[in-house]
């Protein structure tokens, strides 16, 4: 199943719970949530007083993404607020396995996401133990990046490990993703699909509203 998730960091914060509620109207399963603490990436975004705040407003699944250094510290507080997977950096994390745990006993879903320039096989000792394996096509930190072409065959590797385990795990990539290239991401194997500027520019409810038909019609083609 195509799951997607618009990203909230390219949104109109003057009117956010507006502009998510067009999202899931149109039929976008998830809200992206980018936590960026100005010390793993540069920028600096937003915490869980936002999360608890739009937690009010949408029942849509909260899909956040920590880019923050030590992970563990701020799992339950996350957990706390409102989301329901939970995304962390294996670069960020001096203990993975622990973060895994911690998310976990937190009664909620863990992903793991690796840098474009991190290994695939990096995960492997972790692979078992997630939900989801977040595979960045652009450098985390900064939206509205383009897509850097070599993640294709780093979705297609992550899908060929995953697949020859038989495990449940979504692959979710994130960043560059536009109409003209969503077909490259689906036809190397992710299943989530990351966008924020190809939402939120313009009319959300109609570029998610595309998004959602694009999707339908693709799994139609492709469902054996």
């Amino acid at each position: 199943m195509i799951i997607f998730a618009p990203s909230i960091l390219a949104a109109d914060f003057g009117c956010l719970g507006k502009q998510i509620e067009e999202t899931g109207r149109a039929g976008a399963q998830y809200v992206h949530i980018d936590v960026m603490d100005g010390d793993f990436v540069p920028q600096i975004s937003f915490g869980e007083p936002l999360i608890r705040s739009i937690r009010k407003k949408s029942d849509l699944f909260f899909d956040v993404h920590l880019m923050i250094t030590d992970p563990e510290k701020h799992v339950q507080a996350f957990a706390d607020a409102g989301a329901d997977l939970i995304t962390f950096h294996l670069e960020a994390a001096k203990d993975p396995g622990a973060v895994i745990a911690a998310i976990r006993q937190a009664g909620k879903k863990a992903g793991l996401s690796i840098k474009p320039s991190t290994a695939i096989s990096a995960v492997l000792p972790f692979i078992d133990r997630i939900d989801q394996l977040l595979v960045m096509t652009v450098e985390p930190g900064f939206g509205g990046q383009k897509y850097i072409e070599a993640s294709t065959q780093r979705i297609a590797e992550a899908r060929k490990i995953i697949s020859e385990r038989h495990l449940p795990i979504d692959i979710e990539i994130d960043g560059g993703i536009t109409k003209n290239n969503v077909d490259t991401v689906l036809d190397a194997g992710a299943n989530v699909i990351v966008a924020g500027s190809a939402v939120y520019r313009d009319d959300p409810y109609e570029n998610t509203r595309y998004f959602m038909e694009h999707f339908a019609e693709y799994e139609k083609t492709h469902t054996c």
